[in-house]
């Protein structure tokens, strides 16, 4: 089994200062990596035939390569392997000893933090090509420069220790932590993640232990009761059994607004690049923590309640949050040119009540108790969910106003996000008859294809 422990450090003044300036430093190499990519992708792809500096002759990109792998450097291997070309990642991590021969004051960085920088780079270029092949997966867009405000860790992978409430980090040495939840015994450490936050700096250990088996998930063949969950702003969650849960609104409330108001307009009083503007510029990032972590230890409490119900599953929408929140389409005056009003103001106090409720988040927390507790979460298509009436199952626009739920066929009422959220598990009950259905029809043979119809759950 594989999970992680986050803890808040305790660093002395060096030690601050010191992760602060290899965060500075890597963040640096990380952009450098990913301009020498963006390079010799543009010298192979883009521009015409160029000067090879080597040779002193001129080259074609399409019968001569800078580096087919993108990063500069040797693209093969000495010894005799069956697959000899060395992917980008390999070849910047080949180049650190240059790097440190260079820039003497990277040899300060423990070497596995450097290649680990590298490996983020790779990660990110593995995340964007899944988005690439299929838009619908779970990826994301292609990888970006980083500045102080989105670069804020680093990762170790090797030469942690742990005693009580002190860590051993390699070049770094002993640092105290707030021991808020002790390591079991028999996990073995994997790696460990440093991050700076606003109120100082955090470390994330992974830890391992292969004698305990990986949680194994019920398949949707033994699936017999479902409760359905409609996400909501007035309520964060409408179940299926008639249940709601309040929506606290830690950031979209009346008293926080007020306070966040005022201390942005403390900043933006202050002089810029003053040390009065950082000082104001950390109190804002400071309550923007406290918000965040309210908002996380609510969510933990909504998902344990919603996956301690007597059920067998959890049916929810699958929900493209980033497409709610996208701008409204602009309407131009074909006389005059000028645009007119498209509800876009109307529609930002919603996008901030959408972000301050962080469904997203919510459902990765109930798939992750859902896993612990042996339960299966199933995404259904969120279509007419809000729309067809649970009695006579006529859909249209006009049967919801608001909370209300009047079907205009058969005069049915009810609760319109309780009505969405039976129709969400009944979706989910349809999915587990197909499923079900699979597994009895004969097994087709096709070629090699021994079982086509044997699905995973």
């Amino acid at each position: 089994m594989l999970t992680n422990y986050v803890y808040k450090l305790r660093p002395n003044i060096a030690q601050q200062l010191k992760m602060s300036n290899w965060v500075d430093m890597l963040r640096s190499h990380y952009n450098w990596c990913l301009n020498d990519r963006l390079t010799q992708y543009a010298q192979q792809y883009i521009q015409g035939d160029y000067c090879d500096i080597r040779t002193k002759a001129e080259a074609c990109p399409i019968t001569c390569f800078v580096s087919k792998n993108g990063a500069t450097g040797e693209a093969w291997k000495d010894s005799q392997q069956k697959n000899p070309r060395r992917s980008a990642g390999d070849i910047q991590i080949t180049a650190l000893p240059e790097l440190k021969k260079a820039r003497p004051w990277y040899a300060e960085i423990d070497s596995t933090v450097l290649q680990q920088n590298v490996k983020r780079l790779d990660i990110a270029y593995k995340n964007f090509f899944v988005r690439a092949a299929c838009p619908k997966s779970i990826g994301r867009g292609f990888p970006k420069f980083k500045n102080r405000s989105n670069f804020t860790s680093f990762t170790y992978v090797m030469g942690v220790k742990v005693q009580g409430d002190k860590i051993y980090l390699p070049k770094l040495g002993w640092m105290r932590f707030f021991n808020s939840r002790p390591i079991p015994t028999g996990f073995t450490i994997k790696a460990c993640t440093l991050r700076k936050r606003q109120d100082g700096w955090y470390v994330s250990i992974r830890i391992e232990d292969k004698t305990v088996p990986d949680y194994v998930v019920k398949p949707l063949t033994e699936v017999k009761k479902i409760i359905g969950c409609d996400f909501g702003i007035t309520k964060l969650v409408h179940l299926s059994d008639n249940y709601q849960i309040e929506n606290p609104k830690f950031l979209t409330n009346k008293k926080t607004k007020r306070i966040l108001k005022v201390r942005q307009r403390r900043v933006n009083q202050k002089v810029k690049s003053s040390a009065n503007r950082k000082k104001a510029t950390i109190k804002v990032g400071k309550l923007h923590k406290i918000i965040a972590d309210k908002r996380q230890a609510y969510q933990w409490y909504v998902a344990n309640k919603i996956v301690s119900k007597n059920v067998d599953a959890i049916a929810v929408e699958d929900l493209n949050v980033s497409a709610m929140k996208r701008r409204c389409k602009p309407k131009v005056d074909e006389q005059t040119g000028r645009f007119l009003k498209n509800g876009q103001s109307r529609k930002k106090g919603l996008n901030r009540s959408i972000s301050d409720a962080s469904w997203s988040d919510l459902i990765l927390k109930i798939e992750y108790l859902a896993a612990k507790s042996g339960k299966v979460v199933i995404k259904v298509n969120p279509k007419h969910t809000s729309q067809k009436c649970q009695n006579c199952g006529h859909i249209d626009k006009s049967n919801r106003d608001r909370e209300k739920f009047i079907c205009i066929s058969c005069g049915w009422m009810h609760h319109a996000d309780i009505n969405a959220a039976k129709n969400i598990r009944d979706k989910a009950f349809s999915i587990v008859r197909e499923d079900f259905s699979e597994l009895k029809r004969p097994k087709q043979r096709c070629g090699d294809i021994t079982a086509l119809y044997e699905q995973t759950p």
